[in-house]
């Protein structure tokens, strides 16, 4: 797992050493990347019977949405995600299907979360670019250029498990309406413990990043097209959420 992540941006991330402590990853300054998406700290805790999903940023988070360009092919997506060891299994996916990565996304193109009426308007098919959690599983692809890889796509005609709130998009991501936070200089996420199957660790990293749908929309569907910052710095998944925290 932590080979697959490195292995997939080698030579695509310039960030600075970070130090792994017992609060997560505080990372440094990087000074070229935007203050929005500067990571400074990732971290996940423990409240009650959620878990905390974590990113403190150099700037204010959330700040920076992408710009609508009209369409759905080549609508981009901007993110802060959180991969992790957890199992792809863990949350409704197939197992072993790829990196199972938490993510939080703005992309004013299109809407993925079809039970969520987010912006309460009454409509549930415009609120894309408001900021909302998904679960993807992320894999190797060599045409996505420096970052290799992309959420996983749906061949036509499979049937892999996918889990209940699936938006239906041919890629393996799922849209589960948690609680979120994105202001000042942190955006959060608050997962059940049930949702992941009180998990006994696992293993984390924090990036942010942009993704690009395909112009011609078709496999490789949604690319990651630009990393900003990693958490880590080479992407090794360092930090650890244990039980006891």
């Amino acid at each position: 797992m932590k080979r697959l992540m490195a292995l997939a941006v080698a030579g695509a991330i310039a960030a600075p050493a970070s130090a792994h402590e017992a609060g997560g990853i505080h990372s440094e300054k990087g000074g070229k990347v935007e203050a929005a998406f500067d990571l400074v700290h990732t971290r996940v805790s423990r409240d009650g019977d959620m878990l905390v999903f974590e990113q403190l940023v150099d700037g204010e988070a959330g700040s920076r949405v992408p710009s609508a360009k009209g369409s759905f092919a080549g609508a981009e997506v901007y993110s802060y995600v959180w991969p992790t060891s957890l199992d792809s299994g863990a949350v409704g996916f197939e197992q072993g299907s790829g990196i199972l990565a938490l993510a939080l996304t703005s992309h004013p193109d299109f809407d993925d979360t079809p039970q969520l009426d987010e912006n309460k308007d009454g409509k549930k098919d415009n609120d894309g670019g408001l900021w909302h959690s998904h679960w993807v599983v992320l894999t190797k692809e060599a045409s996505c250029g420096p970052s290799g890889l992309k959420v996983r796509d749906i061949p036509e005609g499979a049937k892999p498990k996918l889990p209940a709130t699936w938006p239906g998009a041919p890629i393996y991501i799922d849209s589960p309406g948690y609680d979120l936070s994105v202001k000042q200089d942190a955006a959060r996420i608050r997962v059940p413990l049930a949702a992941v199957g009180f998990p006994k660790n696992f293993n984390y990293d924090g990036v942010t990043a942009a993704l690009q749908v395909n112009a011609d929309l078709h496999d490789p569907l949604l690319c990651v097209s630009s990393v900003w910052d990693v958490a880590s710095g080479n992407l090794s998944l360092p930090a650890t959420w244990s039980a006891g925290e």
